[in-house]
C-alpha cells in the first residue's frame, strides 16, 4: 500500500489515536421485500424480544433501564415492520384484484382511472387505521426517547462522580 504525501497525511484526522475500544456502529440492512423498510442492525442489542420472555426485569437487581431501552428500541422495530408488511400485502391484493378486474382491451386512460378510483378509495379506507398506527407509533418512539436519553444521562453522571473508575458502564447485552 502506497503512503499519503506528508501534505495528505497532515490532513487525515487522528481521532482515534487515543482510543483503545473498537468503533462500533449500528447498521443497515437492505430493504424488506414486503415491509419496504430497512432493518437496523444494532450492535448493543439484546437478545430478540419476544412476547414469551421468560423473565421479568423486575426479578434482576439493579438498574436495568438501559436493557429495556434496548428492548424497547427492538420492539418498536419489530410493531413498524409488522404494520407495515401487513398493510404492504393487503394493498398488493387489492390493487391486483383491481388490476384483473380491469379488461385487457381498455385503454391506457381507463386503466389509469380505476387504479385512480382505487387508490383514492383505499386512503379513505385506511385513513383511520393510519391515524391510529401513526399515534401508537409516536407513543412508543417518544417513550423509548425518553428512556434512552434518560439511560445516557445516567451514564454521564456517574461517569463524572468517578471519573477515575475503570468500571463498565458501557455494558453490552
Amino acid at each position: 500500500m502506497q503512503s499519503l504525501p506528508r501534505s495528505l497525511n497532515a490532513l487525515r484526522p487522528h481521532s482515534r489515536l487515543f482510543h483503545a475500544s473498537a468503533a462500533r456502529a449500528h447498521l443497515v440492512g437492505p430493504p424488506d421485500p414486503v415491509s419496504n423498510l430497512r432493518p437496523v442492525i444494532y450492535d448493543d442489542a439484546p437478545p430478540a424480544p419476544s412476547n414469551m420472555h421468560p423473565y421479568s426485569l423486575t426479578e434482576f437487581g439493579g438498574d436495568v433501564r438501559e436493557y429495556q431501552w434496548k428492548m424497547q428500541r427492538q420492539e418498536l422495530d419489530a410493531f413498524n415492520h409488522t404494520f407495515w408488511a401487513e398493510s404492504n400485502s393487503r394493498f398488493e391484493a387489492a390493487k391486483s384484484a383491481i388490476l384483473s378486474s380491469v379488461p385487457e382491451s381498455c385503454s391506457p386512460e381507463q386503466r389509469e382511472r380505476a387504479l385512480s378510483e382505487f387508490y383514492r378509495g383505499w386512503v379513505a379506507q385506511e385513513g383511520a387505521r393510519q391515524r391510529a398506527y401513526s399515534a401508537e407509533w409516536r407513543r412508543r418512539n417518544w417513550a423509548s426517547i425518553w428512556l434512552g436519553a434518560r439511560v445516557q444521562y445516567e451514564k454521564l453522571v456517574s461517569r463524572l462522580s468517578h471519573p477515575f473508575s475503570s468500571g463498565n458502564s458501557d455494558k453490552t447485552y
